[in-house]
């Protein structure tokens, strides 16, 4: 063999050597396209739990900003919402206010990072039963408070002389009754929702627990 042939025999690549950067770029590849596939994953489950918040009477961004922390492994910033739910600084300090006033949000402390972070509740079933203890129950006793009132002025002219009015009232008060019927029993399925685990909702219960345990 020539001395040229050992020079390039010595400084030529290995095999190994060469598919060392093509097997690095395609991990690299793989893990950016595994990325914008959670990424895209995230926005799906965001703007579903949206939709289900707008019916529930909520704003559509609180349950999108709720279900991308409840994903995420780890707690977020303020710079990362934005950049993932692309939302502006001002909506979701709002959100994140109402979010944190529900007690659905918690601020939490990164070590060695100055910014705050935020966490999502993951106990789902503790979620459901707080807005159902603060705002429906509350709605319930407000309308039953004022079917009630209705219903004694009602009484009070059923007792009038004229037979016309009578029988109007009287019809009025059997209507009242049966509209405050429905809410007392109504108030007493929130409760049962709230305080124990009946009315079928013993697996919701046990699934958001374990959930909330894996995190």
């Amino acid at each position: 063999m020539t001395a040229s042939a050992q020079r390039s025999a010595t400084t030529a690549p290995s095999p190994a050597t060469t598919r060392a950067p093509d097997a690095a770029g395609e991990a690299a590849a793989r893990a950016a396209d595994g990325a914008r596939l959670l990424a895209r994953a995230d926005l799906q489950v965001a703007d579903a739990v949206g939709t289900l918040m707008e019916l529930w009477g909520f704003r559509r961004q609180l349950g999108r900003i709720w279900a991308v922390l409840f994903l995420s492994e780890r707690p977020l910033c303020a710079p990362e919402l934005c950049d993932r739910l692309q939302i502006s600084t001002g909506l979701l300090s709002m959100s994140l206010a109402e979010l944190r006033q529900w007690g659905v949000v918690r601020g939490v402390e990164v070590p060695g990072d100055r910014k705050e972070h935020y966490q999502a509740e993951s106990n789902v079933w503790k979620l459901v039963t707080h807005v159902l203890r603060e705002r429906e129950m509350a709605a319930v006793r407000g309308a039953l408070a004022a079917l009630e009132r209705a219903l004694g002025e009602v009484r009070e002219v059923a007792l009038d002389a004229d037979p016309s009015v009578r029988a109007q009232a009287r019809a009025r008060v059997r209507r009242l009754q049966q509209l405050i019927e429905l809410s007392r029993a109504a108030l007493q399925m929130l409760r049962i929702l709230v305080d124990s685990a009946r009315a079928d909702v013993g697996p919701l219960k046990a699934l958001s627990e374990l959930l909330a345990g894996r995190r």
